[in-house]
């Protein structure tokens, strides 16, 4: 072998190795256990960054570690290949999508080939193609038929610079989740999706997902918003004819609290609020219809609710309390949603805070009908008291308890009828259309005289031409294609025109994991290979997905069950969220306030001792830059690290190497230049051990002679026991904890035992070489490249990617005897072999007594004797 490490020489040789023998192809129809390992596909930007490398690194570790356990593995790789950045990309760069994304495809598979990764890439998707979106068109379809695809003019979120609907979930802080724009209110038709009607069942089936982190399991529990409560009426005073309602319906989970209701909340898009308006603008008073219009420019999303500072009118309107008869206000409020429920709510100001910081601005009453079961005062000129308690004031439920007034009153409303029970959910149909080009078209045709109809199934797909233009409105070229819109009915076969809108890119990330299983089928969705491959195994991504891509692909899975088209439940039986990848950002303050970031590699920084920087300058003209906070890897913060680079100075060993073991997977990584360096010594290290074991003289390739069969003197066997402990750990760090860098730490704490181990004789060399061809073992999913060439140069006749897992042997693990150091002063004296576990007492006598120590204590007083078990013995002396 090379004396040095040389990373891009036996890179490439390992993976022409890996092309040439097909060795990652996955045979569906082995008999072997199976693994289905899967980390959330990229979209095709065109550039790997370090979150993609952490995610692809972790996923495959884990795959090449479960095929090392002698099962079948299937590891794939694909594109979400439709999305707005291609759009974008088009209209900046007079490119088509398609051209732009087949580009950014080819040099992404360059670059993740490169990282070493084992993908099965004779399975690879894009979404965009054709045969793929297909098969979503016919569920869709199928859907369709059995009405569980509707459309209706609905407020949607519109982005105005992506130009498109945004689905709730991807609304953050009021804001467009790519963009960051404002969004505004609209009502359009759309297309939606009745996840609804799986409500219960996404719910309830969280607690099959046992492998999942909490953390997930809690967001989508908050999301899907199970609430059990009281539907019930208000009936409208004296409505007049043209009055579009007759009552108002709301619903509660504080039924107990009805006979403290004030006045009752709409919002402002509700039919009444509308209606008021008109009303009140024929009187020549504007301030209702203004107030509507101006909340119609904002999003509101449900979370910012309790921050808002509460704002509303008086439409004018009265209802009628369903119990006292009271006669109550009712005003359109910002804080009620019409999207959420009815849009209207009963406001009980002296139990509900949102309430009582309303009715507080508006002089409104505040009834108080629940006081706190232990007697402590309440006062609500202060605040509401929202806790449950017992009824007072509330005619013959008074004395109640919350929990029996629940039910009490309930019945009560039922028998008057004008109430029900009723479980309700925070969870809203999605809403599938997106008025964009690059997705897959609805397979739509509107027709005249037959309405809305599906395209037929022997039309499918619907293709999205992909030799098109922008103009400089970039709206959706689709809209100016008569050649693509214009078509004929397929019931009645008059002139028809297609739907222009393509469905949320989210249909096409919700069931991928399945077309894996057969990539070219030309007849069907699935197969049988999904009856047999499905849950996955394994899945690794980010848990900034936990309410978007997660909760639609386990309800598309359901769909795809129903349909016959999978068998189980779930689509992902065990969860792995990764961390994110941060930095360090350094920035200037421009004239505006506005922040320069500034890239951590054109800065020059000094540290303490300890990391700390202490200062820095940019390199360019050496003044100070400021020094910001670690922040995750982004191209606003200017800090991302191109791992191209890395990989091309360090080799993709290093890089995974330096993944693995800069933190556990569920944690952020922070990136540190001299961390990377330091793996790069490791692995270079790890060559130069391998390298010196070969130039002994009792170097033996072919030794027949295991370490297990030999007669071993108590360093060697202290070696072995330290090997098949580091192996024991390692098994269980990597399959049940995957903390993999308490396993890579067990290495080099074991290859550091091997640097010290003399080299003296056959044996020693033996117990060497076991040390070193496990370590290179438990290394070998971390770094393949340097395990592949290494576990050649040791001899073996299989191929590293084709080695089993070792297997430990528990007769090594305590090795009968220990090595003890002593100490005088602290200063080590010598050292020598007793049975483990040895007593205290025996410790000290046997250091008093060696004959070495003797010329260091002679002549001087013992002050005290310190016994560290089964490691040292230090003696003080004075």
């Amino acid at each position: 072998m090379q004396e040095n490490y040389s990373p891009s020489t036996i890179e490439q040789a390992a993976q022409t190795f890996w092309d040439q023998r097909n060795c990652f192809k996955t045979d569906l129809d082995s008999d072997q256990e199976k693994f289905y390992c899967l980390a959330m596909f990229p979209y095709p930007s065109g550039k790997l960054h370090m979150g993609h490398v952490r995610n692809y690194t972790i996923g495959d570790v884990i795959s090449r570690y479960q095929r090392m356990q002698g099962k079948q593995v299937l590891q794939p790789m694909g594109w979400d290949a439709f999305g707005l950045p291609a759009e974008n990309a088009a209209i900046k760069h007079n490119i088509p999508p398609a051209q732009w994304t087949k580009t950014n495809i080819a040099e992404m598979r360059t670059q993740l080939k490169r990282l070493g990764f084992a993908y099965d890439w004779e399975r690879e998707i894009a979404t965009c193609h054709p045969d793929y979106y297909r098969w979503e068109q016919w569920l869709f379809i199928q859907l369709y038929k059995k009405g569980l695809v509707y459309r209706k003019n609905s407020e949607v979120n519109w982005d105005p610079i992506d130009k498109t609907v945004l689905a709730n979930e991807q609304v953050i802080d009021g804001r467009g989740w790519r963009s960051g724009a404002l969004v505004e209110r609209r009502q359009i038709p759309q297309w939606f999706l009745k996840i609804t009607d799986y409500a219960e069942q996404l719910l309830n089936d969280l607690d099959q997902l046992t492998e999942w982190p909490s953390e997930v399991i809690r967001m989508q529990k908050h999301w899907i918003g199970r609430s059990e409560g009281v539907e019930l009426t208000f009936a409208v005073q004296g409505p007049q004819a043209d009055c579009p309602a007759q009552t108002v319906e709301v619903f509660t989970t504080r039924p107990d609290t009805l006979f403290g209701v004030t006045y009752v909340a709409i919002a402002p898009q509700h039919p009444l609020s509308l209606y008021a308006a008109k009303k009140s603008a024929a009187k020549n008073n504007s301030t209702l219809q203004e107030f509507i219009t101006a909340f119609e420019k904002v999003k509101v999303a449900e979370a910012d609710m309790a921050t808002l500072e509460k704002a509303g009118v008086d439409t004018g309107l009265r209802v009628i309390h369903p119990l006292t008869q009271e006669i109550l206000p009712v005003w359109t409020a910002n804080f009620v949603l019409m999207s959420y429920g009815s849009g209207a709510v009963m406001s009980v100001p002296a139990h509900d805070q949102r309430d009582w910081e309303f009715a507080q601005k508006y002089q409104l009453p505040i009834k108080q009908v629940i006081e706190p079961t232990n007697e402590a005062p309440v006062d609500s000129t202060q605040a509401a008291f929202t806790e449950k308690g017992q009824l007072i004031h509330s005619a013959e439920f008074t004395g109640l308890t919350s929990v029996e007034a629940f039910a009490a009153i309930a019945q009560h409303l039922a028998e008057k009828k004008c109430g029900q029970r009723k479980v309700q959910y925070r969870l809203r149909d999605w809403g599938v259309s997106r008025q964009r080009y690059w997705g897959a078209p609805i397979p739509i045709i509107y027709c005249d005289t037959c309405g809305a109809v599906p395209v037929a199934e022997q039309d499918l797909p619907v293709r999205l031409p992909t030799d098109v233009k922008f103009d400089a409105s970039g709206c959706s070229p689709l809209k100016q294609m008569p050649e693509f819109y214009q078509t004929t009915c397929p019931c009645c076969a008059k002139p028809a025109t297609r739907e222009t809108d393509t469905f949320d890119t989210f249909m096409e990330s919700s069931w991928y994991y399945a077309r894996y299983l057969s990539p070219r089928d030309t007849q069907q969705m699935t197969g049988e290979n999904a009856q047999k491959w499905l849950p996955v195994n394994q899945y690794v991504g980010g848990i900034e997905h936990a309410v978007l891509h997660l909760l639609y692909s386990r309800f598309f899975h359901k769909l795809m069950r129903d349909e016959g088209l999978v068998h189980c439940d779930e689509p992902f039986q065990k969860l792995l969220c990764q961390g994110m990848v941060i930095a360090e950002t350094f920035y200037r303050e421009e004239a505006s306030g506005k922040k320069d970031y500034i890239a951590p590699q054109d800065v020059e920084i000094l540290r303490d001792d300890k990391g700390q920087i202490l200062s820095a300058k940019h390199k360019k003209d050496q003044q100070p830059v400021l020094i910001g906070n670690n922040e995750k890897m982004s191209k606003s913060k200017n800090n991302g690290v191109d791992p191209q680079i890395m990989i091309d100075k360090f080799g993709a060993d290093t890089v995974r190497l330096f993944i693995m073991f800069a933190a556990p997977p569920e944690q952020s990584l922070q990136w540190n230049d001299s961390a990377l360096e330091g793996a790069h010594r490791f692995l270079k290290r790890v060559w130069r051990l391998v390298y010196q074991h070969t130039q002994s003289e009792y170097f033996i390739p072919c030794q027949k002679k295991s370490a297990k069969e030999l007669t071993l003197d108590n360093r060697q066997k202290e070696l072995r026991s330290k090997t098949h402990q580091t192996l024991k750990k390692a098994g269980d760090d990597m399959g049940r904890r995957c903390t993999f860098n308490t396993a890579i730490a067990a290495v080099m704490e074991l290859l550091n035992a091997v640097s010290q181990q003399s080299r003296l004789c056959l044996e020693d060399e033996v117990v060497v070489k076991e040390a070193l061809d496990i370590s290179l073992l438990i290394l070998s999913p971390i770094v393949p490249h340097i395990a592949h060439a290494l576990w050649q140069t040791l001899g073996h006749a299989e191929n590293s990617i084709d080695a089993r897992w070792p297997i430990v042997d528990e007769t090594a693990l305590v090795s009968g005897q220990i090595e003890i150091a002593v100490q005088v002063n602290g200063k080590l004296r010598t050292r020598f072999w007793v049975d483990t576990n040895t007593e205290q007492k025996t410790l000290e006598a046997l250091a008093l007594n060696n004959e070495t120590v003797s010329r260091f204590i002679a002549e001087k007083t013992v002050r005290k004797v310190i016994v560290v078990p089964n490691k040292l013995v230090n003696i003080v002396v004075a």
